[in-house]
């Protein structure tokens, strides 16, 4: 059956948007959660998914005002102008060299634990990928891109099989325990897993002429990723309580290990081409240098960072959460309010913003800064 051709933009669109937000930070959630309280983390996913949707369609009516397509960073150029933009881009940056960090550390203690049980060769096996992943944006990975976004699909299947293989087993006593001196743990985990800013000019381009769906598409994917990070949480909370390890997919077996091992690839496989394509086409630095920036210097820092107990897996999210997350949605606020002034084209939707509202999102942000102190 031939699918109506704006049906299958929708489809695309909204693949793009969900893949972006529901990524191995998933992971983390359940950990942050345990330590906390299944609730907060609950009230954390509605306040923070609230407030993320809301910037979204923000940042969707703003390319839907502007005439030619730009990237996050170019939206911050022209509206904010160059040092903003400048800003911008650093706060992109920090975020997905946090990210890749993350990722050499979970990964490093996935394949330590799949393989000696224990976590003593984390930084071996972490170095030895980020090795392997150099050697892929060395050798270019153009023909491997298209398989980026079946990456989501796993992660979908993979969050619905464990659903239905571990619903039987959740004690509902563990999600009744709540720890408010731990309020604020979640908050920067939470955020880095919700934040999809920079996936709305892919949106936007993925759309073409069926701008009218921008705002359909960014409500679906925020309802679904949220369903999706609540059901994992509820399972892996649910039957390990307090027990749960940081690296959620420890406490759910082997091949569920391997699953997660896949998952984090596709965020660092990911997150580097853009990482990569941002450093070459944006900031105008030759291949070799892209190269050592996307690919030995995360390898450099996990090194150093794995000598301090303090930056595991969901502290390096937290704080990759907190600071490029609530720097890129500080600065989207801006954007939009801009762009409301100077915008070339009529958008499709209109959302009203005022200074109340973004005074109210900054004091969110700046209290998710506090929670890198706890």
């Amino acid at each position: 059956m031939k699918i109506n051709p704006q049906n299958k933009k929708y489809i695309e669109a909204s693949s793009v948007l969900v893949g972006a937000c529901v990524g191995a930070g998933v992971l983390g959630i359940p950990y942050v959660t345990a330590r906390s309280g299944f609730f907060i983390t609950l009230f954390y996913l509605i306040l923070l998914g609230g407030v993320v949707l809301l910037i979204n369609l923000y940042l969707g009516e703003t390319a839907l005002r502007t005439k030619r397509d730009h990237e996050l960073t170019g939206y911050a150029k022209k509206y904010l102008g160059r040092r903003w933009g400048n800003l911008m881009n650093f706060a992109l940056i920090f975020g997905i060299y946090a990210s890749i960090i993350a990722y050499l550390v979970g990964i490093g203690e996935s394949v330590s634990f799949l393989i000696f049980e224990n976590l003593k060769y984390s930084i071996l096996f972490g170095v030895l990928f980020g090795i392997f992943m150099s050697f892929l944006f060395w050798k270019g990975t153009r023909s491997l891109k298209k398989y980026e976004k079946y990456g989501v699909f796993v992660i979908l299947a993979l969050i619905s099989l464990i659903f239905f293989l571990f619903i039987g087993k959740v004690n509902y006593s563990n999600l009744g325990y709540t720890n408010f001196s731990n309020f604020l743990f979640p908050f920067g985990v939470i955020l880095f897993a919700l934040a999809s800013e920079t996936a709305i000019p892919v949106v936007s381009l993925v759309l073409d002429k069926e701008k009218v769906l921008m705002k359909k598409i960014i409500i679906t994917a925020s309802v679904v990723s949220f369903v999706l990070y609540l059901l994992f949480t509820f399972i892996v909370v649910g039957v390990n309580g307090t027990q749960t390890p940081e690296v959620a997919t420890f406490a759910l077996g082997s091949i569920f290990v391997l699953l997660g091992i896949f998952t984090m690839f596709t965020s660092h496989f990911s997150l580097g081409n853009a990482l990569r394509e941002n450093f070459q086409y944006d900031d105008k630095i030759k291949k070799l240098k892209t190269w050592f920036f996307v690919s030995i210097v995360p390898i450099f820092l996990y090194v150093i960072i794995s000598f301090f107990p303090f930056f595991s897996f969901t502290r390096i999210l937290s704080i990759g959460g907190v600071i490029s997350g609530g720097m890129m949605g500080i600065l989207s606020l801006f954007i939009v309010k801009r762009a409301k002034k100077r915008g070339k084209r009529q958008p499709e939707y209109f959302i009203p913003i005022n200074w109340g509202i973004i005074v109210f999102f900054i004091l969110i942000f700046l209290l998710g800064m506090a929670s890198l102190f706890y």
